[in-house]
């Protein structure tokens, strides 16, 4: 089964240009995709199957397009995963609200630097690591 969390707007804007130059239906026949109704992309005003874009966005990102069998996740997982990467879906019950919302019309939030890690308390005579009493277990 086919994961799509490693695929971004990139891939998908890859998958798009491949779309455009190959044709709608060399495009779909080539990677084993009928027409899916109801789920559509829009970029720059071109309607484009969403299904088939995440499809073979997958190769751009993993190397394997991502078989139609493998699209389990339905018209909600297809709108709902390229929505967050910030298009336009049609169709996909959920992702009319996370269509329109990106990462950018979001207030950034800092995030905190990690504390770093504090070094090992060591016994000065074996330079055994102490345990949590900080009383050597070996001298004592």
């Amino acid at each position: 089964m086919a994961t799509f969390s490693s695929v971004t707007r990139t891939h998908v804007l890859s998958a798009i240009a491949e779309h455009d130059d190959r044709g709608a239906a060399a495009f779909l026949g080539v990677y084993g995709f009928t027409p899916t109704p109801g789920v559509t992309l829009t970029h720059e005003g071109q309607a484009y199957d969403a299904t088939a874009l995440l499809a073979v966005a997958h190769r751009y990102a993993t190397g394997r397009a991502a078989l139609p069998e493998e699209m389990t996740g339905g018209k909600v997982a297809v709108g709902t995963l390229l929505g967050k990467r910030g298009f336009d879906v049609t169709g996909a019950p959920s992702s009319r609200t996370t269509a329109r919302r990106t990462t950018a019309s979001r207030p950034a939030t800092p995030r905190k630097a990690p504390e770093p890690e504090k070094p090992t308390p060591v016994c000065p005579s074996c330079f055994m690591a102490l345990p949590a009493t900080g009383v050597c277990d070996s001298c004592g």
